[in-house]
């Protein structure tokens, strides 16, 4: 307790000191390899059984990716939820902070240092999360904080998270999407999300219309609610990724993707979210997009939480 309290109060000390301690945070090109920008993957617990929600799989494949083709201007580190709480120091110089973890009031790996990233994020630093790792819970002040941070969240009886093929017809101009054509690919697409009012800073990057048969679940905390079907009546599009600009100049990016571990080795699936992870940074995104190569099925078995299970 007394370890993770240091740590805490580390991070707060360090938040508090201002933009001098953390460098220059724009988009301009790195001096240096010194001032290269840091990157922390949080990779959850294990979770759903094989090859489903391998937080530590998906995030060491991302930043080893990072660190192979970005490697002059980025530096990526992934730490485990086991370590966390004792290893809140890896934020002090942060740019930009990637969740991967289970969702969940009190779950959610940033309930384990509230207060220390609210003071770390308000610096200016980056913040992504993905998957599961959108949903703060029923927490109405962790709700708060993800609205800061994120420009949106999954808010339980609101949202819904249903399996189905998202087709991605149209794509904004925008950093997150240099190198990436419109595709179509299958998951967990959560969708109806709580955005910020009037969408204030918020700009959709993955949209698309959920086939109707989304809706024939009954209504419960993920599953089904009278405000989703209504929007799903009216025809509206659903924002399932989304880059957000904070007032304090700040940068969030949310991506409800990611249930399957194999969806990775899809090089626009991948390349959208290493493109949001590099903008939240303050990085140059290239123009082609953030190269990387797409992952053999062998790597794709690497790191994996569950074991392959047998054919029968």
């Amino acid at each position: 307790m007394k370890t993770a309290l240091s740590a805490l109060l580390a991070i707060a000390l360090f938040a508090l000191t201002g933009p001098s301690l953390f460098g220059d945070k724009s988009d301009s090109a790195v001096s240096n390899a010194s001032a290269k920008k840091k990157i922390v993957f949080l990779a959850g617990k294990r979770s759903h059984g094989y090859a489903a929600h391998e937080h530590r799989a998906g995030c060491l494949l991302l930043a080893k990716q990072l660190n192979e083709h970005m490697g002059d201007v980025i530096e990526a580190s992934v730490h485990f939820q086991k370590d966390w709480p004792a290893n809140a120091e890896v934020l002090q110089d942060a740019d930009a902070v990637v969740f991967y973890c289970n969702g969940g009031s009190g779950q959610h790996m940033a309930y384990q240092h509230l207060e220390g990233l609210k003071l770390k994020l308000k610096d200016g630093t980056g913040v992504a999360c993905l998957h599961y790792a959108v949903e703060p819970g029923e927490d109405e002040k962790g709700r708060g904080l993800f609205l800061d941070w994120l420009g949106g969240y999954f808010e339980t009886h609101y949202s819904v998270n249903p399996h189905w093929t998202a087709d991605f017809k149209e794509l904004p101009e925008h950093p997150i999407t240099r190198g990436v054509q419109p595709f179509k690919i299958y998951d967990e697409w959560y969708f109806h999300m709580r955005f910020a009012e009037n969408m204030k800073g918020v700009i959709p990057i993955l949209s698309a219309h959920p086939p109707k048969k989304t809706m024939d679940r009954r209504d419960g905390r993920h599953s089904g609610n009278p405000d989703v079907r209504a929007s799903m009546d009216r025809g509206e599009i659903q924002h399932v990724a989304w880059a957000y600009e904070r007032p304090n100049g700040g940068r969030g990016f949310g991506f409800t993707g990611g249930h399957f571990h194999r969806n990775w080795g899809h090089d626009d699936f991948r390349t959208v979210v290493l493109n949001a992870i590099v903008w939240c940074a303050k990085a140059k995104v290239p123009e082609g997009g953030v190269p990387s190569v797409k992952p053999t099925a062998l790597e794709l078995e690497e790191n994996q939480d569950y074991p392959k299970p047998e054919k029968k």
